[in-house]
């Protein structure tokens, strides 16, 4: 077994594609539209579905917002250089909400940004 994908749901799905590969360098790999349904699914990642696990953005037609809610905690990704990470996330428009340091009684260097729904994604920097 392994996990396939976590699903999002979002409320502009060109924004969110946008943030996923432009800010944090993720690629769009499939898209499909569902008329019946009303609703279109897109999945991104930094590597194939076969090998990786990826996210997949929901968007039905017609919601524009969603509320997080107190259950979802974060996505997790490994970066080399989280201050690098971070700047770059900054110079793409990204909003970075906790500044590189490390994690609260250990050593694990974490950070954290939102994305344009408010998702928190925590990067941890690898160990050297």
């Amino acid at each position: 077994m392994r996990i396939l994908h976590t699903m999002l749901r979002v409320g502009d799905l060109d924004r969110s594609i946008a943030f996923y590969t432009d800010v944090l360098g993720m690629r769009l790999l499939r898209k499909r539209e569902i008329p019946e349904g009303k609703y279109t699914l897109a999945f991104v990642g930094y590597g194939e579905e076969s090998d990786t696990a990826v996210i997949e953005l929901t968007y039905n037609w017609g919601v524009a917002k969603y509320e997080p809610g107190t259950a979802y905690g974060h996505i997790a990704i490994e970066v080399d250089d989280i201050r690098k990470t971070c700047d770059a996330v900054r110079a793409r428009g990204g909003r970075v909400t906790r500044e590189p340091g490390p994690v609260k009684f250990g050593s694990t260097v974490i950070a954290f940004v939102e994305d344009p729904d408010s998702y928190k994604i925590e990067f941890i920097e690898r160990r050297k």
